[in-house]
């Protein structure tokens, strides 16, 4: 698995897994349930993630629906 986004905006969150269900990719949400550890103050964001070999498909349909700057790329931080 392989994150793809990461964030507490959880309208963003829903859009990006609808996107992926659209092209057949199927996305986890990790962390989901902090928030019920956190109060619900955004502490601790969501990450999105797909199976590795995913990750790049995914990764350009975000980029061409304009989420790109919401893509966790790791290789070029």
């Amino acid at each position: 698995m392989r994150e793809l986004i990461l964030t507490n905006d959880l309208v963003l969150i829903s859009y990006v897994e609808a996107l992926l269900a659209g092209q057949g990719i199927e996305a986890v949400i990790f962390d989901r349930n902090m928030s019920l550890m956190e109060g619900s103050i955004g502490a601790f964001p969501r990450r999105l993630v797909v199976i590795d070999d995913d990750w790049n498909k995914a990764s350009r349909i975000l980029r061409e629906a304009g989420l790109g700057e919401w893509v966790v790329d790791h290789e070029r931080a």
